[in-house]
């Protein structure tokens, strides 16, 4: 069914006679009362404003320039424009995204400040002894943005090339072996603790502060294995100073040819960061419908879809209500292998 538009920038032209204005306007008033009409601006419009058209604020619990705070920037830069008002990213480090989470949790729920959080999001709540918010019942989940898979890589040295020469040299010499951590408790950390817990093998767990001194230790031979994002790692690859060993997705990934999932041997294994979009608990449903509805059109733009693909993450765009399963979901998922590992805040 077309919809009309008012526009009144078009050309100026004589008026017609007082009779046919008269019927223009009452044709006009019968398209609006079907539905068939809008007002000048709202076609354009697009999802309608939140929060009074007042800035919305993203809090991201990374720091700039990791893969929250790129995926961040971007869906802010989209949703901006879908809802016509500013849409701004604000950098909260610390504590494994907890300050950030905290922030939001706490505001108003009128869609004016929102969450770009990752999988520590649903970690944490094992994690932690003691957190100031819950990670499920204090926040309106508005969209899972995107998933990453990581990478098991190893320095070229060690004598095993794939998943499977991995677990049998890992059993016939435990201890010996090792990972690099990056983050005590991290997504990253997790996956290497699961691979462990599901092939019943002993890897000495080495943490460092940060990721890229723990890849540092892998590409000098200090170390000998590491999970880590594909953005990471590939040119180390490409390179020859790594090589890799499997991938954390159910499907081979085209960045890493002939790398097979890591799933074909250990079966159920599955591991992919994922970045999703919340507001604080309570928000109204109307307000979460336009939230979700400006992302996830922002995740359908090619370019967006490129973006991100070449940077080795998924776009995904869930509903509401799916990504508020997820979240349940995803806090008992990670609680066997929080507590397999021992882990705790440093």
């Amino acid at each position: 069914m077309p919809v009309f538009r008012l526009d009144s920038s078009s050309p100026t032209r004589q008026s017609p006679p007082v009779p046919a204005r008269r019927t223009a306007l009452r044709r006009v008033a019968a398209l609006a009362a079907c539905g068939l009409i809008l007002p000048l601006g709202a076609a354009a419009q697009g999802q309608g404003q939140v929060a009074g058209g007042k800035p919305i604020r993203i809090l991201v619990g990374a720091p700039a320039g990791g893969t929250t705070d790129t995926l961040a920037r971007t869906i802010a830069q989209e949703m901006s424009q879908l809802l016509e008002q500013p849409v701004v990213v604000e950098n909260r480090p610390g504590a494994g995204g907890n300050i950030a989470a905290d922030l939001v949790a706490k505001s108003a729920p009128d869609g004016s400040t929102l969450l770009m959080s990752f999988t520590s999001h649903t970690i944490n709540a094992t994690l932690y002894k003691k957190l100031p918010f819950d990670p499920v019942q204090d926040f309106t989940p508005v969209t899972l943005v995107a998933t990453v898979p990581s990478v098991l890589v190893a320095t070229p040295k060690l004598p095993a090339n794939n998943v499977p020469e991995l677990i049998r040299l890992a059993r016939a010499q435990p201890g010996k072996l090792n990972f690099a951590i990056g983050s005590v408790g991290s997504s990253l950390h997790m996956a290497g603790d699961m691979f462990k817990m599901m092939t019943g093998t002993y890897i000495v767990n080495i943490p460092y502060k940060g990721t890229a001194p723990a890849l540092t230790d892998v590409l000098a031979g200090q170390c000998d294995l590491m999970f880590a994002s594909t953005i990471n790692v590939l040119p180390h690859v490409r390179a020859g100073k790594l090589k890799v060993l499997g991938v954390t997705s159910p499907a081979p990934m085209p960045q890493f040819p002939g790398a097979a999932p890591i799933g074909a041997t250990v079966k159920g294994f599955e591991s992919s960061a994922w970045f999703g979009l919340f507001g604080p608990a309570g928000m109204p449903a109307e307000v979460t419908q336009a939230l979700y509805q400006a992302a996830r059109k922002g995740l359908e733009s090619p370019g967006v879809r490129k973006r991100l693909e070449n940077d080795g993450a998924q776009p995904v765009g869930m509903t509401p209500e799916a990504f508020a399963a997820f979240v349940k979901q995803d806090v008992k998922r990670w609680a066997s292998v929080v507590k397999y590992s021992g882990a705790s805040p440093e």
